[in-house]
């Protein structure tokens, strides 16, 4: 059986907490928070590149203009 807590806790409090940690958990907490911090970029990201302009025909044409332009310069 699980119990649900919640506690609230100033940032002060946490960084506390952290201080408190082994080095090899401060690291391991400093990745974790990088990976998140990343992922929620890459979203971002990846949000602001979203169109729905787009289709895989029109990117393929493109593609294929480069590589002909590319071919032609050598």
């Amino acid at each position: 059986m699980k119990t649900a807590l919640q506690i609230d806790l100033t940032f002060e409090q946490i960084l506390s907490i952290v201080r408190q940690l082994p080095k090899k958990q401060k690291i391991k907490l400093t990745r974790e928070l990088e990976k998140e911090a990343i992922d929620s970029k890459l979203s971002r990201l990846l949000k602001s590149f979203r169109t729905n302009d787009l289709d895989m025909k029109t990117i393929t044409e493109e593609v294929e203009i480069v590589r002909q332009e590319m071919y032609e310069k050598k």
